[in-house]
């Protein structure tokens, strides 16, 4: 077996046609694209996978955001499968302000079909406090860019179908995109993948106008989903085989894959059912305002270092602790106790799902 890099070793001399000759790995590999560094390049208007390849390839490994991505962009550059594909209207609109950390581009397939690919988080404690804002928000920020984007793009290419992608939040933000678009533009949507991307809630499922855009959504969870099993899913799932272990198993480079297909398992772990059960219980056992000053608080802490990344705390970790110690003394009581609370909550919910 192997992972998405790997395919490119095996079918990245076999030349894309048409939209029939997309398979599930490349829809993964367009997916995991828009992660790639393009804001730390100058790019054209237009630009080929080839050309962006090239101005890619001095950067070290550990300046991209996830291992593995350096890999994909140097392979893809040199695959026949995928390096004169056309790509356009690259957006970053990350806002501290408004807790928003959106990033998307657009791949050219064909005449007829085009990949828009929308980021997932990408390590930055901005990144992963909007993911925690879809606990109690009705809709973050990245998902109204989200929507936008998909509306520019319809509207600039009127004569193409799309598939849109994303990985974690990625994958969030493109099915919200598709379920809140214009119906004229959800009728060019050939299909919407989901790589263990938070689902959403209850009410936001009940409430989506034209239900049948969900039977395009193919959602991807690997067997120890922690993620991908957060919120409600109003579409189904398969689970893909991984070789990681519990969170580290949302890494899509551990996702096997056998030819042009994903390793498929017929059902999650045991620890997933647990943490979905857990999280679901948990959410409806605390209030929004109580999940909003938790999260609040916590990130409050988590700033209160100026690091950008969790990685930068970690590695200054001894720099770095005292700080975080000093943030959470430097909250308000009521956000102490209602801290304290939230997690015995939490502890809670964890043990009711073990016992059953």
């Amino acid at each position: 077996m192997a992972n998405i890099n790997e395919y490119l070793d095996w079918r990245g001399d076999i030349p894309i046609n048409d939209e029939f000759g997309i398979n599930e790995i490349d829809n993964m590999i367009f997916a995991r694209f828009s992660y790639l560094l393009f804001d730390k390049i100058e790019l054209e208007d237009e630009e080929t996978i080839e050309s962006i390849s090239n101005k890619m390839k001095n950067f070290k490994n550990e300046e991209f955001n996830y291992n593995g991505d350096k890999e994909l962009i140097t392979k893809l550059g040199k695959s026949k499968r995928f390096k004169d594909l056309i790509v356009t209207d690259y957006v970053k609109n990350n806002d501290i302000e408004a807790e928003r950390q959106f990033s998307a581009i657009t791949i050219h397939i064909s005449k007829k079909l085009m990949y828009l690919s929308f980021e997932g988080t990408d390590g930055t404690i901005l990144g992963w406090k909007e993911d925690f804002n879809m606990a109690f928000m009705k809709n973050v920020a990245s998902q109204i860019s989200a929507k936008e984007y998909l509306e520019k793009i319809a509207n600039k290419y009127k004569n193409k179908k799309m598939i849109l992608g994303g990985h974690s939040k990625g994958g969030n933000v493109a099915i919200y995109a598709a379920v809140t678009a214009p119906q004229k533009i959800q009728e060019r949507i050939v299909k919407v993948v989901n790589y263990d991307g938070p689902g959403f809630d209850e009410e936001f499922i009940k409430n989506i106008e034209n239900k049948e855009i969900l039977d395009k959504v193919y959602t991807y969870i690997p067997q120890g989903s922690v993620i991908g099993r957060i919120m409600e899913h109003g579409e189904g799932y398969e689970v893909v085989q991984s070789i990681q272990k519990g969170i580290y198993q949302h890494d899509i480079y551990s996702w096997q894959v056998l030819g042009k297909q994903m390793v498929k398992l017929k059902e999650t772990t045991k620890s997933s059912e647990v943490m979905n059960d857990t999280m679901k219980t948990w959410l409806k056992s605390t209030t929004i305002e109580q999940r909003r000053l938790f999260f609040d608080a916590i990130f409050d802490i988590f700033n209160s270092t100026s690091a950008s990344k969790f990685s930068e705390i970690s590695i200054s970790w001894k720099t770095n602790m005292p700080k975080l110690y000093e943030g959470y003394k430097e909250l308000s009581e009521d956000d102490k106790k209602n801290m304290t609370e939230m997690i015995k909550l939490f502890g809670r919910s964890y043990w009711a799902s073990i016992r059953g």
